[in-house]
């Protein structure tokens, strides 16, 4: 494909891409994997040049554009090279004319940057939410160790507080290799990794994991446990859960069990949890404002009414969860947020509901306290942005 070609593919993709955000539509990762398919004709190298384009241009652009062109457009502002692609040829955007739309740049909506500021997040924590990121590893102790498996990847870096984690470049192709086919390593952030951590499970211990998804947490959970004792793995999401089972077989988890919820009755499915729980780790559904490095087109997606809906559905969430535990143990909120609506706050929140809860200060050595809990960010810590707070039952 020629430069112009790229050029015309990339506005197409885009146009697709602000269509979803505007309605709700398919992420761009997935949009990207569709459009390719229908275009066998494309090369390994047409598809990586194109792919760039168009993550270029979502990150330049703050407030959601009017349309693929206007992107592009933004992006040749700053790459005056790119113009020479507006050839207006048959298979190349119309060329360039004076005065025509062009998105702005930014980090942010406005009302996005205007609520990270008062979460105390400045433009440095901003712009290093629209970062490339790396690819993390989680090394699965229960079939594997750190050093064996840093061996096989000569470019694995060893992460600092995690005992299982490493770090590659971000296009490391890893699940073709025979060591993750076999379960030794799973991917997942270090940030994710951490907040796991700060729940403190030990062996023996009986644990809810309140909203599982595909198992991730669920997983770490199992091997900081040494496969002993039980967790029981709870979602709505009956085709998310459903993953769990695979992941858990090849990794050699055997203590996990999953419950599929029914919203609005998760309380009555649950009953029979009820005081029982040394831990509640709730992974809550939220904006997902940590993890814009990976996802970037989703900050033109969220809207402050979908934001007051999952925080309300967090605290929900919080309060089932503290029927669950049993005297002295702990629920353990994330949000992969760096919202102190679906952090900070909710967790205070939940303090002042529940008398004689206290806040346990999670023992990982890394993030930064922000009310009862602890916050990392992709600028401080190089990780995907979360926020945990270990709340403890008297």
């Amino acid at each position: 494909m020629t430069p112009a070609a790229r050029a015309k593919a990339a506005i197409d993709l885009l146009d697709r891409i602000i269509d979803a955000a505007r309605n709700q539509g398919a992420a761009a990762d997935t949009l990207i994997t569709r459009w390719f398919a229908e275009r066998r004709y494309a090369g390994s190298k047409d598809r990586r040049a194109i792919r760039e384009l168009v993550y270029d241009a979502i990150r330049l652009c703050g407030e959601r554009p009017e349309s693929g062109r206007a992107a592009m457009l933004a992006l040749v502002a700053g790459r005056p090279e790119l113009a020479d692609a507006f050839d207006g040829s048959g298979y190349g955007p119309a060329a360039i004319v004076a005065g025509e739309p062009v998105a702005a740049a930014g980090y942010l909506p406005k009302w996005l940057s205007e609520a990270m500021q008062a979460s105390g997040l400045g433009e440095e924590e901003q712009a290093a939410l629209l970062e490339r990121a790396p690819l993390d590893l989680r090394v699965n102790r229960l079939k594997g160790d750190r050093s064996t498996i840093a061996a096989e990847l000569p470019d694995a870096v060893e992460l600092p507080n995690l005992p299982d984690g490493l770090r590659l470049p971000g296009d490391t192709p890893v699940e073709r290799m025979p060591a993750y086919e076999a379960g030794q390593f799973e991917v997942q952030d270090a940030g994710s990794q951490l907040v796991t951590l700060a729940a403190g499970a030990e062996p023996g211990m009986r644990v809810i994991d309140l909203c599982a998804g595909g198992g991730g947490k669920t997983l770490a959970l199992a091997a900081a446990m040494e496969n002993r004792g039980s967790i029981l793995a709870c979602d709505v999401d009956r085709a998310r859960l459903s993953k769990l089972v695979p992941r858990a077989q090849r990794a050699g988890v055997t203590i996990a069990e999953t419950r599929l919820l029914d919203p609005r009755r998760e309380a009555e499915i649950l009953a029979d949890q009820a005081g029982r729980a040394d831990i509640v780790l709730i992974d809550a559904p939220c904006s997902g404002t940590g993890t814009w490095r990976r996802n970037p087109e989703a900050r033109w997606r969220l809207t402050p009414d979908r934001l007051t809906k999952l925080a309300a559905t967090q605290a929900m969430l919080l309060d089932l969860a503290a029927t669950l535990v049993k005297p002295g143990g702990s629920v353990v909120h994330i949000v992969c947020s760096l919202l102190d609506a679906e952090g900070a706050d909710q967790a205070q929140r939940f303090l002042d509901a529940h008398p004689g809860w206290k806040p346990a200060t999670p023992d990982i050595h890394a993030g930064h306290a922000r009310g009862p809990g602890l916050r990392l960010t992709p600028f401080r810590d190089s990780t995907d942005g979360f926020f945990v707070a270990k709340m403890t039952m008297p």
